[in-house]
């Protein structure tokens, strides 16, 4: 198992830990990680992890280990140097990419605010997202991002609770996805909230946000499109809406 050390600080950059073990792909397993592992469409983080003679190991993604949502795989870049097992290791994101990452992961859960409809599917990345909507109507994309910058501006509280697996199962609406549901099995769901008391949204999430809604910064809709008779798909980009 390894220790998620981004679940309960988004903003932990840097951090230490110890070699477990090296698995027969290359991946460096550590005991405790800031590195966030691909899941729930958000991709794993990449950066480097400085050994104790201050040589640096490229790493190119995090990503779980097969079967396992407890073991943290970090994957080298091609013919970087291993550590040994026992190890000890200083851990550096890719910060910028990593907060642009935490704001665009932001924006699509205000976006599922401004459209409170089940979601089919869902892709996070640096400049530009998606979410797939259960929906049949046409929408406005210059409509919704006006209501998307109302939540930016009002620069909501975004924090995270825990609750059980049982409240989840008394509380299903909390649950957005239409095809993907929370991991079990641990005992307890994180939930992601915004606003006071949670007043605005919450929802189960594994991703990494930001603290308040302002830092997501000016996002627009750059794009509905019509993906099936009951699917539109709505891109979210970063800037202004082009006139």
């Amino acid at each position: 198992m390894t220790k998620h050390l981004f679940t309960e600080d988004a903003y932990l950059s840097t951090a230490e830990a110890q070699v477990r073990a090296i698995n027969d792909l290359r991946g460096i397993v550590l005991d405790q990680t800031n590195f966030y592992a691909t899941s729930g469409g958000q991709p794993g983080d990449c950066g480097t992890l400085e050994r104790q003679d201050g040589s640096l190991i490229r790493i190119a993604t995090t990503v779980y280990e097969q079967g396992s949502k407890e073991t943290i795989v970090h994957v080298p870049d091609e013919g970087q140097e291993l550590p040994s097992i026992g190890e000890r290791l200083t851990l550096h994101i890719d910060w910028e990419r990593r907060y642009n990452l935490m704001r665009m992961h932001t924006a699509c859960h205000l976006l599922s605010v401004v459209c409170p409809l089940p979601i089919t599917g869902a892709a996070v990345s640096e400049t530009d997202s998606r979410i797939d909507f259960d929906m049949t109507e046409a929408a406005d994309k210059g409509e919704v991002t006006v209501k998307l910058k109302e939540l930016v501006d009002a620069n909501h509280p975004i924090f995270t609770r825990w609750i059980t697996e049982d409240e989840l199962d008394a509380n299903p609406d909390l649950v957005r996805s239409k095809n993907v549901k929370p991991p079990r099995g641990v005992g307890r769901i994180r939930l992601v909230c915004i606003g006071d008391d949670a007043f605005v949204d919450s929802q189960p999430c594994g991703g990494t946000h930001v603290s308040e809604t302002a830092e997501v910064g000016e996002i627009h809709i750059g794009k509905i499109e019509k993906k099936g008779r009951e699917n539109r798909r709505m891109r979210i980009r970063f800037g202004p809406l082009p006139q």
